[in-house]
């Protein structure tokens, strides 16, 4: 094997693949809050006294849970501009990020608050609290303390779900490193230094989690 390494290519590349590893981060951030948006929204219609919000919700879950990611960004980019909806890249890989996290943040949530003894809601309801309040106020927080292990590392996994978004074009690191490599016809240079990056972003990510924890929940900073 007569290959010889050359990282000039990713060198030169650098500002692009920096500027990648930050539409990384944001892809990833929004992801995640509209991920957990439509959690905490999906477990209160999951739980509520509406059958047909209760299917609705088991009927999404099952959906996103068993189809591909790739499938699902490709229905919203490719798909809906047949009924007049047309996104942008950045948008839509936002949101099937968060649809796609989302339905797996309902039943990790849903777990969670299932774990919390009903006579804590009963008490809440009789100190005169609406459901909503004894949700928010009561239940929420305790099961979100509960599950958040869980689900950090469903977001870590989303985090790194975002390559994906480089099939639509989005900006990301995996398309700033594709276009690279497509120039330079470097590739394990070009691949070695995204997965450093991709390391590094997932640690960076766990340890913004794990600084969360230790000051709202009270989980020791490992």
């Amino acid at each position: 094997m007569n290959y010889k390494l050359d990282f000039t290519p990713v060198i030169d590349g650098l500002p692009s693949l920096l500027l990648g590893c930050l539409g990384t981060f944001l892809l990833a951030i929004c992801g995640m809050l509209l991920a957990i948006v439509i959690g905490i929204g999906g477990v209160a219609l999951r739980d509520s006294a509406l059958k047909p919000a209760r299917w609705l919700v088991i009927a999404f879950v099952e959906l996103i849970r068993n189809t591909p990611f790739l499938v699902q960004i490709f229905f919203i980019y490719f798909a809906l501009p047949l009924t007049g909806i047309r996104l942008d890249p950045t948008p839509t890989a936002i949101i099937a990020l968060g649809i796609n996290g989302g339905a797996y943040a309902i039943e990790i949530i849903r777990g969670g608050v299932q774990s919390i003894p009903k006579g804590q809601m009963e008490a809440g309801l009789a100190l005169g609290l609406h459901k909503a309040q004894v949700f928010r106020l009561i239940i929420l927080k305790p099961a979100l303390r509960a599950i958040y292990p869980s689900l950090t590392s469903q977001f870590v996994l989303l985090t790194l779900t975002t390559s994906i978004a480089s099939a639509i074009s989005a900006y990301e690191l995996t398309s700033v490193s594709q276009r690279i490599e497509s120039e330079s016809f470097r590739s394990f240079e070009v691949y070695f230094t995204v997965t450093v990056f991709y390391f590094v972003i997932s640690w960076l990510m766990m340890r913004i989690f794990a600084q969360f924890s230790a000051r709202y929940f009270k989980y020791p900073v490992k």
